[in-house]
């Protein structure tokens, strides 16, 4: 809205002080190519939802089915980050203070 508010004030001057053609021509494009600009970036970003969705499924379709190495090495892993999990509340008994407040 601030641009508005600046624009019709300039707009006003420019017509008081009868400009010559070749800046009118020069206003002229510089105000279809930013309406231009305008359209493209609406364009792109309603159909960027659809172009993106078409990538992933390439990308789905790319990766090679697991191996049997890779599922037991997968097992493997889930199962050290279980043992490495302690419970909370042998960890909360350590946080008692020997005195009250």
């Amino acid at each position: 809205m601030e641009t508005m508010h600046e624009l019709i004030p300039f707009a006003k001057e420019m017509l008081s002080q009868k400009p010559n053609r070749k800046m009118v021509k020069l206003y002229m494009l510089g105000s279809v190519l930013a309406f231009f600009g305008v359209v493209i970036g609406l364009v792109e970003t309603v159909c960027s939802p659809f172009t993106s969705e078409g990538r992933l499924e390439e990308e789905e379709e790319k990766k090679p089915a697991p191996t049997r190495e890779q599922m037991v090495l997968q097992k493997q892993e889930d199962l050290i980050l279980e043992k490495s999990k302690k419970p909370v509340g042998m960890q909360r008994a350590l946080v008692t203070r020997p005195h009250a407040s």
